[in-house]
Order: C-alpha cells, then structure tokens, then sequence
C-alpha cells in the first residue's frame, strides 16, 4: 500500500489539461504581482535564519542594546550586528541612539504579529 500512495502522491496533478477561463478571469486582477512576490520572498529569505529568529524572539520580548544581545544569545558583537543589520535592511527591526548606546527593537505590530504568528503555526 504505500507504494500506491506514494505513486499517487508524485502524480498529484490534474490528468487532463482543462482550463475554467471563468475561474482564471476572476482572479486574474487579484494574483500577486512579480515585483510584490520578490519582496516577500525576500523576507521570507530573511526569516530563514535561526541566528535571525533568535535575535526577533529576544528583540519580541524586550528592546535590547547590541552588547546585551549578543550576550543573551552567546555570539559575538560583531556577528551579532551584521545580523542585525540584515534585519534593518528588510524594515524588521530599528535602532535608537542613547549617547553611545544604540537599542534595538522590532518595526512595528506587524513584524511582531508575523513572528507571533509563525511561532502559532508551529506549535499546531
């Protein structure tokens, strides 16, 4: 038997080819465009670090200056801002200055819900 589910697994496509132009033409406005879907994949490439993940979790709880982060999450200064850094750059965390400290925390609602929500679907 689970060779059968396995062939039917592999062959999960339709076995003829049919298109339903009514279904097509009502969505066809709707469909992500080429441009919008790079941005997120890129976010996505962004999330797909644990080092990344780690630092969004420790930055979901509290705003954190570089040194204690990177102390909290046993790496290095140096690795812990290049991290944070690609953060920045896909607007997933911002800084403050404090005289010579710079503290770190998550953009906005949105960046924690999406955290938040990814820590849900994981746990399903």
């Amino acid at each position: 038997m689970p060779n059968d589910q396995n062939n039917e697994t592999e062959n999960l496509i339709c076995d003829v080819v049919c298109v339903h132009p009514d279904v097509v033409s009502s969505y066809s406005n709707q469909v992500l465009s080429l441009d919008r879907a790079t941005q997120l994949a890129e976010l996505f490439k962004t999330l797909g670090d644990p080092t990344r993940i780690r630092i969004m979790d420790a930055l979901a709880k509290s705003e954190f200056c570089v040194c204690d982060l990177a102390e909290l999450l046993d790496l290095s200064q140096s690795a812990t801002s290049h991290q944070l850094r690609v953060l920045r750059n896909s607007n997933l965390v911002k800084y403050r200055r404090d005289g010579k400290m710079v503290y770190y925390s998550l953009q906005d609602n949105h960046v924690q819900e999406l955290y938040r929500q990814g820590l849900e679907h994981i746990d399903e």
